[in-house]
């Protein structure tokens, strides 16, 4: 039988390392999470009350942390900074549903993460209506300025070969019908710019059609 050497004693199973809650550092540790735990209770229940001021500093002391959570979610630091305010938003309207007394961050992070699944579904449901197929796209009057092409099926067809934003300036000016100033109001454009961006639009879509002429 091998004997171990009396230079090497055996570790008994029950000699293992634990943290007691007697550690000075454990308990300090523990006391900060539930002070802090404790000033998120308070600050809630006081914007429950109307506190302008509490809703600022639970910001202050939220926002960081939610920001790397839903940073983690998307995987997008500007998708994630939208979901950070849509959060704050949902927070405010559901701020009422808060009961007194219960920890803050859990409930939080529920609403955090609803808002990153709607704003994902969103995406999804924007997506497939993107994908349409071409029989389902509206009927198209044909403008002037689009008259070299042969017909409505044509200049539909083409337009649903160009990307969301250079199909959206002709829809809203060659088939909805919009100014340029009308167009430039829904887009967020001067009205210059919105005659720019068609423009560019029906360039894209003269070359698609040079495109399919080869």
């Amino acid at each position: 039988m091998r004997e171990h050497s009396p230079s090497r004693p055996l570790k008994s199973p029950s000699a293992t390392v634990s943290i007691s809650a007697k550690d000075p550092g454990y308990t300090s540790q523990v006391g900060e999470e539930k002070a802090q735990d404790e000033k998120l209770q308070a600050l809630m229940e006081a914007y429950q009350s109307g506190s302008l001021e509490a809703f600022e500093q639970l910001f202050a002391l939220l926002s960081g942390e939610l920001l790397g959570y839903l940073r983690t979610l998307t995987r997008d630091h500007h998708w994630a900074e939208d979901l950070l305010q849509d959060t704050f938003l949902q927070l405010h309207r559901a701020r009422h549903t808060y009961l007194p007394g219960k920890p803050v961050r859990p409930w939080v992070y529920a609403i955090a993460r609803n808002v990153f699944l709607m704003s994902q579904r969103a995406l999804r449901r924007r997506s497939a209506h993107e994908q349409l197929a071409e029989e389902t796209l509206p009927e198209v009057p044909v403008s002037s300025a689009a008259g070299e092409w042969e017909g409505k099926k044509d200049l539909t067809r083409l337009l649903a070969r160009l990307p969301e934003k250079t199909r959206e300036v002709l829809m809203l000016h060659h088939v909805v019908g919009l100014s340029f100033k009308e167009v430039g109001k829904v887009l967020g454009l001067s009205e210059g710019a919105a005659k720019v961006r068609a423009h560019r639009a029906m360039e894209q879509l003269r070359e698609a059609a040079r495109e399919e002429r080869r």
